[in-house]
């Protein structure tokens, strides 16, 4: 008799756990936008929501150790003319933000280390070539100064942020709305989902479509797609049936998908945040309550569900925070930020791991006793720094 066989996979148990409430950011007026972007950006300094104003767009941005009630007299970002519909911290430095909105300009804004004491109104550089409003916004991953955008108009423009100007723009490949765009892990990349149904991996430098896929979901429910770190990519969107699917792709064989898979029924865009360490994408729909999270490999079917973190309050948006903001030593591989109507609530992804020294490396223990004895205080860096590598193999 044939016994099924659990998978093996080293995140089969990862799970989500909200924080206490008293590590929350209350009574914040989350914008009414129903434009489907992230409405949240987040770094290890800051957290920035896109909040709801008058006389124009506003978005909020917070030291993380602000927690609790956020008083109404708060100081925004408010130099936009129209609603703000995206925000997105530059990877390269956690003091500069970039806003996009109905105005149909992109804001550069520099934070204080201390956070904001007065409205910020005046940007350090304004973008504009935009015809109409800008709604995506996407920094190189590994070049510095420079800014990806997309806009109404079926524009993508590249902006070096430093000179405030444009040096790429392609406005001749996209005939609708552009639903996604999205730089691979080394930038040489770029890629597109657009209302015309077509799916397009792009050359950044020179403008050129090098694949394309037509029809890459059925329906005609809005497309997201992003790189996997091996060059493939996973898409989201809808069946003919209006049913929410996911999908892995090839971009040099677009002609039948890896695999795809049916979900649910919810109306709701599914918003993919990809993590190249772990090989984890998580999904998370505008107006869900829950986070469902796959692991991507090279063996079939290739997207493999792990599991899924459920709330009673639906979200309204989600931040991603980067690696490097996460508390490692205790064994955290995401951490989110979740919008609700009036509060912003972090959501942390664990892997249950449980070191014991004694009795899996007595050896190492042992190491780390003689280094305090011959430790130096020249030497203190390389001691922490051999520790936290200890940590990271056994969690990993």
């Amino acid at each position: 008799m044939s016994r099924k066989v659990v998978r093996s996979s080293k995140f089969r148990h990862v799970f989500g756990q909200a924080v206490k409430a008293d590590q929350c950011y209350d009574d914040i007026r989350v914008s009414q936008m129903t434009w489907d972007s992230n409405f949240c950006s987040v770094n290890p300094k800051f957290v920035a929501m896109i909040v709801d104003a008058s006389g124009g767009g506003a978005f909020l941005v917070l030291p993380l150790s602000k927690t609790g009630r956020i008083d109404m007299t708060y100081p925004t970002v408010c130099g936009h003319t129209g609603p703000i519909l995206d925000i997105e911290f530059c990877p390269h430095n956690d003091n500069i933000i970039a806003s996009g909105s109905e105005d149909c300009s992109v804001m550069i804004w520099e934070i204080p280390d201390s956070g904001l004491t007065t409205p910020l109104t005046d940007p350090v550089v304004k973008l504009e070539g935009h015809s109409k409003r800008v709604g995506i916004l996407s920094w190189h991953p590994t070049a510095h100064n420079v800014l990806l955008s997309a806009g109404c108009d079926n524009m993508v423009i590249l902006w070096n942020v430093a000179r405030g100007e444009a040096v790429v723009r392609i406005d001749s490949v996209h005939t609708d709305l552009i639903y996604s765009a999205s730089w691979n892990r080394d930038g040489s990349r770029i890629l597109t989902s657009c209302k015309d149904k077509f799916m397009r991996v792009m050359d950044p430098r020179k403008g050129s479509v090098l694949y394309e896929k037509e029809k890459p979901h059925e329906g005609s429910r809005p497309v997201r797609a992003v790189f996997t770190s091996d060059g493939k990519i996973l898409s989201t969107g809808f069946s003919r049936m209006s049913e929410r699917q996911v999908a892995l792709w090839d971009p040099k064989n677009f002609s039948q998908p890896l695999t795809l898979q049916e979900l649910d029924t919810s109306s709701g865009v599914l918003l993919p945040f990809y993590d190249p360490d772990t090989s984890i994408v998580y999904l998370c729909g505008k107006g869900d309550s829950s986070i469902r999270y796959f692991e991507v490999t090279d063996e079939a079917p290739y997207v493999h569900y792990l599991s899924m973190y459920s709330s009673k309050e639906s979200q309204k948006g989600m931040g991603y925070m980067p690696k490097r903001g996460l508390e490692v030593n205790k064994c955290e591989i995401a951490r989110f930020y979740k919008l609700h109507e009036r509060k912003c609530e972090p959501i942390v992804m664990t892997v249950p791991r449980k070191v014991n020294f004694p009795l899996f490396c007595p050896y190492v223990k042992n190491a780390l006793d003689q280094l305090k004895i011959f430790l130096t205080t020249s030497q203190t860096l390389q001691k922490k720094l051999l520790f936290f590598q200890i940590n990271l193999y056994f969690i990993f």
